[in-house]
């Protein structure tokens, strides 16, 4: 499965007045294409900070003190502000639990959803830009250094031509777009006008028309709406209407609005042409499309194979020497830095590390795995372009530590001075005494190691696999991100076009009389409707990751599966990663593929969806699943008892042995690792440790367990 998100070792803390709060605690996970990860757990457990760190809003008390959120080749712990912008709501978007808390109160929704369209699409279309140009120049110095450039004119030629037809395709998307979007406005107009029309309700239908005459005739476009006999009459006939703007021309009027729907409809549902193979055919043939089939489908399969034949073909074999150069230099040169990280993960393992030779290290490294970056591959690797960050991190936290150990030692010995001085006096201070912060330098230097490791062993991966390298695939790859880029280039985004594109989301969240409530204020929504509008704007720039923080909490519970519903199919039908925050685990019962369930900032146990469901293995998801109430059980449900800990003052052992009746000896003293269960399952709980003793999980959840399997017989 594709990768679309990386988080490692996590660890987030919040300086309060009572000292500092271990919210997150060395928490990993994996988030990958289509798929939906729950995190579930209580107030304060952690979800709501991970979330929050991986779209960039922490609070500003928050100290990020190791770990990082790998996304397209960044590290979101450590990019700047600036950088977030090009990611917030393009490529991450989230929902609130509280849609009032996502809402201006006195900017009507229509508004909010349009202002969003139209901002992303100007920096989108920038981005595009730089990432096609940059792209197409690293290809051509790769494929030049294949053969030592002495095709170097050929090439250029063939880059230049592939960038004209590129060009030429942007023009006839741009195109096509400005009429579809005018027909989609028209589509919505349309409908509302027939609307008012059959409710007896007669706007000014003279002027109303004429401007939806020329909205048809804007929408007038080979692949749109064809200038043909049937569309001109229909544009006549409604002018025609609109020329007498008479009450009595009312049911006539409809009809000929009908009509022009109908063909509206017609034209919207159509195939896309391929703007790619169309703006080759273009360049080599001009703009004469006479020759060209009627039909989208047959357009599509012929200019792909004039294009195939005539360019492309010869452009992909010429593509693939310089993906295979590239390629077989990125392991070139991964195989030379391989003994250099080696070299320097022996001294860091050795301890007694020096700061001038650890930053030494540092800078070697820092420039060669920079070298053996492939930049031809499309899909970035996380941990290549992160390296050099990561690593100066981990040393840099190392010897700030070396640093403030002393400083801190000496801040605990003067609190504790005045603390024991008012004791000493018979008194009982009115304060506590805040532990002495110790920074771990064991785990730091393993940090480092660990930083060198992971690098290592994508490395070796790497060589191993060398020889299955795919130059086709490769080139194919990005040829895909070319049409990508340049598609993006031509999103014109205007206020009219941005209105019926959100009206059309409106619909698609679910959303009744979306033209009417367009021009609504937010407090005009019930709570699940705001809901809706909050999705509608998360989705309005197409993300690649959604976030749901506690979506359903703030309603009513009549409307929470509605909710849930909707988010499930948005997820199917834009192929959307999701993260889930829920506390509930009835929730995600039937819309999780995955679940990790947290408690005191770590996660104690991860797995499929059917998993944690059926074969819970940690204490506390015994308890949540106990607590959770369903239609069948008569039982009295089981509350947690006792309260979450004091993060200020994070216990010994596992954080909810104080809570947990299945307890053992060892969890008040020793925090328990995460057992494997299955390669996908695993849980931090003592009890799977061979020699544990042998606890079987509550009868009331097994009896549910039975249940719901048979209903799934």
């Amino acid at each position: 499965m594709d990768k679309k998100l990386e988080v490692k070792n996590l660890q987030i803390s919040f300086r309060t007045q009572g000292g500092i709060l271990k919210a997150v605690r060395n928490i990993s996970f994996d988030l990958y294409k289509g798929e939906t990860l729950a995190i579930v757990g209580e107030s304060g457990s952690g979800k709501s900070v991970t979330s929050k760190a991986i779209i960039g809003i922490l609070a500003g008390n928050s100290i990020v003190e190791g770990g990082e959120i790998l996304y397209d080749g960044q590290d979101l712990l450590k990019i700047s502000e600036e950088d977030f912008h090009k990611l917030r709501g393009d490529k991450i978007a989230m929902i609130f639990q509280d849609p009032m808390s996502s809402l201006n109160p006195i900017m009507r929704v229509g508004q909010q959803l349009t202002e969003a369209m139209i901002l992303k699409a100007k920096t989108g279309k920038k981005n595009a830009k730089n990432s096609f140009n940059t792209m197409l120049k690293r290809l051509g110095d790769n494929i030049n250094a294949a053969d030592n450039s002495a095709h170097a004119a050929d090439v250029a030629q063939k880059l230049a031509k592939f960038d004209a037809f590129c060009v030429a395709a942007t023009k006839i998307e741009r195109e096509f777009n400005e009429a579809y979007g005018n027909a989609l406005q028209l589509d919505v107009d349309i409908e509302n006008a027939i609307l008012m029309l059959e409710k007896q309700k007669h706007f000014d239908i003279k002027s109303e028309l004429k401007g939806f005459k020329k909205l048809f005739v804007q929408s007038y476009n080979p692949y749109v709406i064809v200038k043909d006999k049937k569309s001109e009459a229909c544009a006549a006939s409604v002018a025609g209407f609109a020329a007498q703007g008479k009450k009595a021309a009312v049911p006539q009027t409809i009809g000929a609005l009908k009509e022009m729907h109908a063909i509206v409809k017609e034209a919207l549902a159509k195939e896309k042409p391929n703007f790619f193979t169309l703006g080759y055919y273009i360049t080599e043939k001009g703009d004469d499309l006479r020759s060209l089939p009627a039909s989208v489908v047959e357009m599509n399969v012929l200019t792909r194979d004039f294009l195939d034949q005539n360019f492309m073909l010869d452009f992909i074999a010429t593509a693939e020497k310089g993906a295979a150069y590239a390629h077989n230099k990125s392991i070139e040169n991964k195989k030379a830095c391989l003994a250099d990280l080696n070299e320097a993960l022996a001294y860091f393992k050795a301890g007694n590390i020096e700061e001038s030779k650890s930053y030494a290290f540092q800078k070697n490294l820092s420039g060669k795995v920079e070298k053996a970056i492939n930049r031809l591959n499309v899909k970035k690797e996380s941990i290549e372009y992160v390296f050099s960050s990561a690593f100066d991190n981990a040393i840099r936290e190392y010897f700030e530590g070396i640093k403030r150990n002393p400083i801190e030692e000496k801040k605990y010995n003067k609190v504790k001075a005045k603390y024991d001085a008012i004791v000493a006096k018979g008194q009982q201070p009115d304060w506590v005494l805040p532990p002495q912060i110790v920074i771990d330098l064991d785990l730091k230097l393993s940090n480092i190691c660990k930083v060198l490791e992971n690098l290592i062993a994508h490395y070796t991966d790497n060589i191993a696999a060398a020889d299955s390298f795919d130059a086709n695939k490769a080139v194919l790859d990005m040829i895909e991100f070319f049409k990508e880029q340049a598609s993006r280039l031509v999103v014109k985004m205007n206020k009219s076009i941005a209105k019926a594109k959100a009206i059309k989301l409106m619909e698609e969240v679910g959303i009744p009389e979306p033209t009417t409530r367009f021009n609504q204020y937010p407090f005009e929504f019930s709570g699940g409707m705001r809901q809706r509008i909050v999705i509608a704007i998360a989705l309005s720039a197409n993300p690649d990751i959604l976030i749901c923080d506690e979506p359903t909490t703030a309603l009513d519970v009549t409307i929470q599966a509605q909710i849930l519903e909707l988010i499930n199919v948005i997820k199917k039908e834009r192929n959307l990663s999701v993260i889930f925050i829920t506390h509930n685990m009835g929730v995600v019962a039937n819309m999780a593929d995955r679940i990790a369930v947290m408690y005191a900032g770590k996660i104690v146990e991860h797995g499929t969806a059917e998993e944690v469901f059926y074969e819970p293995a940690h204490p506390y998801t015994w308890a949540l699943l106990s607590s959770m109430p369903d239609l069948h059980t008569t039982e009295k449900l089981e509350s947690i008892p006792g309260t979450p800990p004091n993060m200020i003052y994070p216990p010994k052992g596992d954080a909810f042995a104080a809570r947990n009746k299945y307890a053992l000896d060892i969890d008040f003293e020793i925090d328990p690792p995460l057992f494997e269960i299955t390669p996908t399952h695993h849980a931090a709980t003592w009890l799977l440790h061979p020699n544990a003793p042998k606890v079987e999980m509550p009868q009331l959840i097994k009896t549910r367990i039975e249940r719901l399997k048979k209903e799934r017989e």
